[in-house]
């Protein structure tokens, strides 16, 4: 890693901003979808259960194709494959936006899923192999707060949002916990039985 120290003149905060980002869309994808579900449905002719597929095909394809995305990162460089996964996330993502049919947004999401397993891992390689000691625990920190983030984001739009858009709202600190408990505990009476049990 000597080589690639002396050889590197990006700051160590853009390498780490880089990976944050691309860990950011690809968790995103995986749920950003079902707010734009019904919509898909019908401008897609979607049958009920094939609309699934719009979640499913990602899924299992992104993790079907992980471990072989960070066994590629070893083998051939975290940055090449950064790269390469980054190019097919990317580009599956605009022709999942421009489909015209079922199938072809089902195959775009696969597609999509297979780039997001490939660059996931390649993101996780980089940090570390950019960090040591303590800076490397506050970026696996910060990476993984932005993963989180990703995964926890419902955004109100009906197709795929812009990426600085999404980017701009995922929280790169973590805000205390507010302890937010509602004691309204709904309870039957003694002796009354469940609504739809007579």
């Amino acid at each position: 890693m000597g080589e690639n120290s002396a050889t590197r003149h990006v700051p160590d905060w853009v390498v780490l901003a880089i990976a944050c980002v691309a860990q950011f869309m690809v968790v995103l994808d995986v749920s950003i979808v079902n707010v734009a579900l019904p919509s898909i449905g019908r401008d897609l002719s979607y049958s009920p259960t094939g609309l699934q597929w719009v979640v499913n095909a990602y899924v299992l394809t992104f993790a079907g194709f992980l471990l072989l995305g960070g066994r590629a990162a070893d083998l051939f460089g975290r940055r090449r494959i950064y790269l390469i996964g980054l190019g097919l996330f990317t580009t599956a993502s605009l022709v999942g936006g421009l489909a015209q049919s079922s199938g072809w947004l089902t195959a775009a999401r696969a597609a999509q899923g297979i780039g997001g397993a490939i660059l996931s891992p390649a993101t996780l390689t980089i940090v570390v192999t950019t960090f040591s000691g303590a800076q490397l625990s506050r970026a696996l920190g910060t990476w993984s707060a932005v993963a989180g983030a990703g995964g926890g984001c419902r955004l109100p739009s009906r197709r795929r949002p812009h990426g600085g858009a999404v980017v701009a709202l995922g929280p790169l600190r973590q805000h205390p916990d507010r302890d937010r408990r509602h004691d309204r505990r709904d309870r039957l009476p003694l002796g009354e039985p469940p609504s739809g049990h007579r």
